[in-house]
């Protein structure tokens, strides 16, 4: 049996991710929890098989939170990626009429992110933020007032709700890519992408350069390079890249080698193929 932690509760898109991660295998279990680091720890622990976890999103970037856990709290190595689109309903409890509406239930990134049809359709309505897009939908639905709520499909389906508009984000492109973490990594596919962190003792003129070089001295090529506060020194920073290729591949493990040998710390998260969804 597999069981598959997720950022609960049901009905968000995390939930969505570990479907999709699940597909139609037999004997799964999915596992909701109240934290990224709970996640974390029940895969660690053996409660859990693998986890999902989101790590970037289209409109707001990374999800600094995982990064931090993966840098610096857990040896957990990412397996798999799944990229989920974002889509953004309002719902409420049947008969309730979308003029009718005077409280809004949103987190505040989909908030943030359906402003256009809040500011259109809603006007004057009061908002409340809530901690998830399921949890906006069950506030809504146990207020007296004529409350409404952005959320996900599921969410709407799962608790019986009426979806009064679709689609109502600004960017109808959004979309958030999560990671599964496991206790260990994906064997080579001849598709995949390798995930890894560095930093350096000393801070020097050419330094970055110099190790980014030697992935292009073996033609590999770079897919994302972001940076994180060290946590220990101010100024000091981690660096963290995504590249095209497999860990075990010889070109791949040459470059990896020759970093390691110019940086002060190299860690790798891990290989996985690469989402084609």
């Amino acid at each position: 049996m597999t069981t598959i932690a997720y950022l609960g509760p049901a009905g968000t898109f995390s939930e969505e991710a570990a479907l999709a991660y699940a597909g139609a295998a037999p004997d799964t279990v999915l596992l909701p929890l109240a934290s990224i680091p709970a996640v974390v720890t029940a895969i660690e622990t053996d409660a859990a098989t693998v986890g999902i976890l989101p790590i970037e999103n289209l409109l707001e970037g990374s999800v600094n939170y995982t990064l931090d856990l993966l840098i610096h709290e857990t040896s957990l190595q990412i397996a798999g990626e799944i990229v989920i689109p974002i889509r953004q309903y309002l719902a409420a409890r049947p008969g309730l009429r979308l003029p009718e509406a005077r409280v809004l239930y949103a987190h505040p990134q989909s908030l943030g992110q359906c402003r256009k049809f809040v500011e259109r359709c809603l006007p004057g309505v009061a908002t409340v933020a809530s901690l998830s897009n399921s949890a906006a939908l069950a506030e809504a639905l146990a207020d007296e007032r004529a409350a409404v709520a952005i959320t996900t499909r599921r969410a709407a389906e799962l608790s019986g709700a009426t979806i009064l508009a679709r689609d109502i984000a600004d960017n109808l492109n959004n979309v958030t890519r999560f990671v599964v973490l496991a206790q260990h990594d994906a064997p080579p596919t001849g598709d995949d992408k390798t995930s890894f962190c560095f930093a350096f003792d000393e801070d020097r003129a050419g330094t970055l350069v110099g190790a980014l070089h030697e992935l292009a001295e073996e033609q590999i090529n770079m897919t994302k390079l972001e940076s994180r506060p060290s946590r220990a020194v101010l100024g000091k920073y981690i660096f963290l890249v995504d590249i095209n290729g497999h860990r075990e591949e010889a070109h791949v493990l040459r470059a990896l080698g020759r970093i390691r040998a110019r940086t002060g710390m190299l860690k790798v998260f891990g290989s996985y193929p690469r989402w084609k969804g």
